[in-house]
């Protein structure tokens, strides 16, 4: 597929989607949601593509909506505003519902909307230097692409009223701190160590890593037994596949797996 807004690329079963608007860095526009969401549909049906990372051009992972958008949104209907927004934030949440693993690499500034997206992803990992936030509340709006949901279950909910409320911008190492990243690397070795990463992703079991996505996603807030039927249902499928007799082969002769996500 040809883009305007986002770069994609496939190698040896990991996707990579490029935010592409440095000179705006990165923000993204009614364009680029509707080409992520092409991109989506398209990694997400690849059944060679097992693990998928996001990262931006230039300096900036994403510094949120552009103002363009912003201000198309305003000069809406309230009715053609819900639809809009709901078509927005279904985007973002397609990666969450992405049946493979998301890593966000988050190479610089991640703001509003862009934060968000990280937010989405499964994994987040930022390069030194980097810094985040919900700058919403700096033009007078909320968060609006589930940073009011999503946030408070990686940081606690006092800290995200903290930075929600005070539009308050964090570096990568706090970030780090109170569990919004998983891991920060120096800018020589930042795409090395995630591609490390995403390749220990894609070479997984894919059925089980699926599922256990599904699961944690899905049962997170709810009582135990909504929880643990979800990985009754997973497991049943997983059970069945070549990648099991393949990791019990592989401990009994003391080798690595070579799963192959059948």
């Amino acid at each position: 597929m040809k883009f305007n807004t986002i770069i994609v690329s496939k190698e040896k079963h990991i996707a990579t989607i490029i935010l592409n608007r440095p000179e705006a860095m990165n923000a993204m526009n009614l364009e680029m949601f509707e080409e992520l969401e092409m991109a989506q549909k398209d990694i997400n049906n690849d059944v060679d593509i097992r693990a998928m990372v996001i990262t931006g051009k230039g300096d900036a992972f994403s510094s949120g909506a552009d103002f363009t958008l912003v201000t198309f949104l305003s000069q809406l209907s309230s009715h053609e505003f819900k639809e809009k927004l709901r078509y927005l934030q279904g985007v973002v949440t397609m990666i969450e519902d992405m049946e493979k693993p998301v890593i966000a690499a988050i190479n610089g500034y991640a703001l509003g909307g862009g934060l968000d997206l990280a937010l989405a992803c499964d994994l987040r990992i930022a390069v030194e230097g980097a810094k985040m936030g919900e700058q919403y509340i700096k033009v007078g709006i909320m968060p609006d692409l589930g940073g009011t949901q999503r946030l408070p279950k990686l940081v606690g909910i006092t800290k995200a009223k903290e930075m929600i409320f005070l539009g308050k911008m964090i570096n990568a190492e706090e970030a780090e701190k109170i569990g919004l990243l998983n891991w920060v690397f120096p800018k020589d070795n930042f795409e090395s160590e995630t591609m490390a990463i995403a390749r220990k992703l894609a070479t997984g079991p894919s059925f089980a890593l699926g599922y256990a996505k599904k699961a944690i996603n899905e049962g997170f807030g709810k009582e135990i037994r909504t929880g643990l039927e979800f990985e009754v249902s997973g497991q049943n499928i997983c059970i069945q596949t070549e990648d099991v007799k393949e990791g019990i082969a592989a401990f009994q002769e003391k080798r690595e797996p070579q799963f192959k996500g059948r």
